[in-house]
């Protein structure tokens, strides 16, 4: 229930705090920005309002969807939201009187069982915002690690996570952020060692990176530890099926977005931040750690075994302060992966990677133009004739969402495109594809 306050306890709060009005409390807000003029219709009941609701909704017009980008589109079996809908689930969001909260624990513990399987890592934080949140607490461990000034990280990084560790990181004292370049859509692995100086705390590496293409992640992992510096990995998750581990390769720390794992797009949230790391970083793990116990009639039980968090311990030794437990898009992905398993999840791998690589063979077959030739996973890039951005409008009236426009990160690639295909899409959709494209290819070489 929401009671609102009244002057009295207005009129108190300000005291308490030493400003004399509510305008005083914002001066720091610029005035256009303090209360902005909302342009609202008169109120409806709830029978109008239902109604309106309901015409508004009709005019959506679902797209043939081609987006990736860091939020994609998957099939999700109905058992998951089934399950993670129940009300002891739904209701439940952090366990703040942890060891009272059995039910909560167990799901977060075989949340960070099943990723630890799934990264071959040895450590899994339950949990973060999202996948940008989860690499800037990674290499904010690592500088805790090594106490080293500088962090390296790769320019196939997705530009949201750039931003994010940038912002994380921009009050840390004497800290450098280098970005090292691409080489034909990888890292060049040659800058790459330039730039692999003493001072480096870590190098930040995704893979497959945001251009959809594979890192040469072996290599990378053999330079920076040569180098005295940690590998921080960003992986995806559906990938692990059939590519190689984050444990496999040897990254310190490993994160990623969990969207990918039974939860919706949701138009862009919440997300799931994935965040591993080796044993012997466990101290540095933002959020927290549940462990088996037994209790004193000797029963199994589960409990918080490490709690880093501001709200469990005082705030300058927190491993961060910005931390959150995503439980029920968490529970979304245990309970993904326990229904499909080694088996349906290496499937679902195959298939994203099978249908992808069809749909470029097709628009190669047709005309089209690779940006890059090295190997991918479920996403390409398209070099076009003309902008991107032009591409996909004329494509949305066609009921196609084309791909991610690439010229909003970089001006020099306005004409090209990143397309994704998952498990969803069927062999007559990709040719639906195709022939949209078509009068956007570059001239066939005869």
């Amino acid at each position: 229930m929401f009671i609102p306050h009244t002057p009295e306890d207005k009129k108190e709060m300000l005291q308490a705090i030493g400003v004399g009005s509510i305008e005083e409390l914002f001066a720091q807000i610029p005035p256009a920005l303090r209360y902005p003029a909302f342009d609202l219709p008169a109120a409806l009941d709830e029978n109008a309002l239902t109604a309106h609701m309901q015409q508004l909704a009709a005019k959506n017009k679902p797209l043939l969807h081609f987006i990736g980008a860091g939020c994609e589109e998957h099939f999700i079996p109905a058992a998951v939201n089934a399950l993670s809908s129940r009300g002891e689930f739904l209701t439940a969001y952090t366990p703040y009187q942890a060891e009272a909260s059995q039910g909560t624990l167990q799901t977060i513990y075989e949340f960070q069982s099943c990723i630890c399987e799934l990264f071959d890592m040895d450590v899994c934080s339950a949990s973060h915002y999202d996948g940008a949140t989860a690499l800037a607490e990674a290499c904010s461990a690592a500088l805790r690690v090594n106490n080293k000034n500088k962090i390296l990280y790769s320019a196939g990084l997705h530009p949201h996570y750039k931003e994010v560790l940038k912002t994380y990181l921009k009050h840390v004292p004497g800290l450098q952020l280098e970005e090292v370049p691409l080489q034909n859509g990888t890292v060049d692995l040659n800058a790459l060692k330039e730039k692999l100086t003493p001072q480096v705390s870590c190098f930040a590496v995704a893979g497959p990176n945001f251009l959809g293409q594979l890192e040469p992640l072996e290599d990378i992992s053999v330079l920076v530890h040569g180098a005295g510096a940690l590998l921080v990995s960003v992986a995806k998750p559906l990938a692990l099926g059939i590519l190689h581990t984050p444990g496999q390769y040897g990254a310190d720390f490993a994160v990623a977005e969990g969207q990918t794992l039974g939860n919706a797009m949701n138009f862009g949230g919440p997300g799931l931040g994935i965040f591993t790391c080796k044993k012997e970083y466990v101290r540095q793990v933002p959020g927290r750690i549940v462990g088996i116990a037994k209790d004193k009639a000797g029963k199994r039980s589960f409990v918080l075994t490490l709690q880093a968090r501001e709200q469990h311990i005082r705030r300058e030794r927190a491993a961060s302060n910005i931390c959150s437990n995503q439980a029920l898009c968490a529970l979304n992905a245990v309970i993904y992966l326990t229904l499909l398993g080694y088996a349906g999840l290496r499937e679902v791998a195959e298939l994203n990677l099978e249908k992808a690589h069809t749909l470029k063979d097709m628009l190669v077959t047709d005309g089209h133009k690779l940006k890059f030739d090295g190997l991918f996973f479920n996403e390409f890039v398209l070099e076009l004739n003309t902008p991107a951005k032009q591409v996909i409008k004329k494509l949305a009236k066609k009921g196609i969402a084309a791909g991610f426009d690439l010229g909003t990160v970089r001006k020099e690639w306005q004409n090209c495109l990143l397309v994704c295909v998952t498990e969803t899409k069927t062999r007559a959709e990709l040719e639906k594809y195709v022939q949209a494209m078509r009068g956007f290819e570059y001239a066939r070489d005869y």
